[in-house]
């Protein structure tokens, strides 16, 4: 069995909301020439692979790799956190809208969490309590961070209180990369920025004392949590010889925050799936393949099955732990 809580989906058809709003950057899907564009507006921004809204393709491709279930999220390109508040949304409720409906035609193959517009705390719990108890998602993906802003700041604590009140899940994916202006050749805001980006969102939430404050939340990163596992000496370090600077608001050293957040598993090397074992902990780590772009794994749970040989392990990794962090009897 995998369950993969990393893939991105979208819908096939959406309106075209720069005209509909007068401004922006909304993206919405064209299919051209046989190929499907995501344009900005008249510039085309990404073409995508069938693979990415049409579910019949997705459900081929998970029994090729052997995937029993993925975790449906949105494309992180389509937060839309910078628009106005209503129109954001109104954008959220689309692709919630359209996620449950995907979920509702093959649920023993799809789960879904949903997006909300952050840059209004009331309008995301309204989104967050519809989709809850509407749309019975388990929980949401969100961003790194909210316009610039980091998740540590307390604006965001009504939020993260009302969340773990409806128990979700979590999941917080890199966008709106920190630097990427300066970082445009060689693809380096992927390369480089993604993995700084989550590992700031995790020091955001540990240093703020959301996971203090809030302990019931069930909190995911992406990619393997970023540069995080890699730097948490130095982050500790920090901690310990300059609390003037890092302690101001928790003075929690950030290793006792191991086992209490989830990770998943897309770090792409036998080495370092080793080493975030180590550090994060086995019961900490979920299948995570990115689906369907190409940073992803294209074999979602190959590194898994090929590093660890241990039967109970590699259960853990592949479906057990997902179930905790989505809360679900695990059998």
């Amino acid at each position: 069995m995998k369950i993969d809580i990393h893939t991105h989906i979208m819908p096939d058809k959406m309106p075209n909301w720069i005209r509909k709003f007068g401004y922006g950057d909304f993206i919405h899907l064209e299919h051209r020439n046989c190929q499907a564009c995501m344009m900005k507006g008249d510039t085309l921004f990404r073409v995508v692979e069938n693979n990415c809204f049409d579910a019949k393709e997705r459900q081929k491709e998970m029994d090729e790799t052997g995937v029993t279930m993925q975790v449906l999220s949105t494309i992180p390109v389509l937060f839309n956190y910078w628009a106005k508040p209503k129109d954001g949304l109104e954008t959220s409720r689309y692709f919630n809208d359209h996620i449950a409906d995907t979920v509702s035609k093959t649920p023993d193959r799809f789960m879904g969490i949903g997006t909300l517009p952050l840059q209004d705390i009331e309008l995301a719990i309204q989104e967050m309590e519809r989709c809850v108890t509407e749309l019975k998602m388990p929980g949401f993906q969100i961003g790194t961070n909210v316009n610039g802003e980091n998740l540590g700041e307390e604006k965001y604590f009504p939020f993260y209180k009302r969340a773990a009140e409806l128990n979700c899940a979590l999941f917080v994916h890199p966008w709106d990369m920190m630097g990427q202006s300066q970082l445009q050749k060689y693809w380096l805001p992927w390369l480089v920025a993604m993995p700084a980006e989550t590992s700031r969102a995790i020091c955001s939430f540990i240093f703020a004392g959301v996971l203090e404050k809030f302990p019931a939340l069930r909190i995911a990163f992406a990619h393997g949590g970023g540069s995080f596992p890699a730097t948490l000496g130095r982050i500790e370090h920090g901690f310990n010889v300059r609390p003037d600077l890092v302690a101001i608001d928790n003075a929690i050293n950030p290793r006792k925050y191991i086992g209490k957040f989830w990770i998943d598993s897309l770090v792409h090397d036998p080495a370092a799936l080793h080493f975030i074992i180590d550090v994060i902990g086995q019961d900490k780590i979920c299948l995570g393949s990115d689906y369907p772009f190409p940073l992803g794994e294209h074999q979602p749970g190959k590194l898994i099955e090929t590093c660890i040989p241990e039967k109970e392990l590699q259960e853990k990794l592949l479906y057990k732990n997902a179930m905790a962090w989505l809360n679900l009897p695990v059998s």
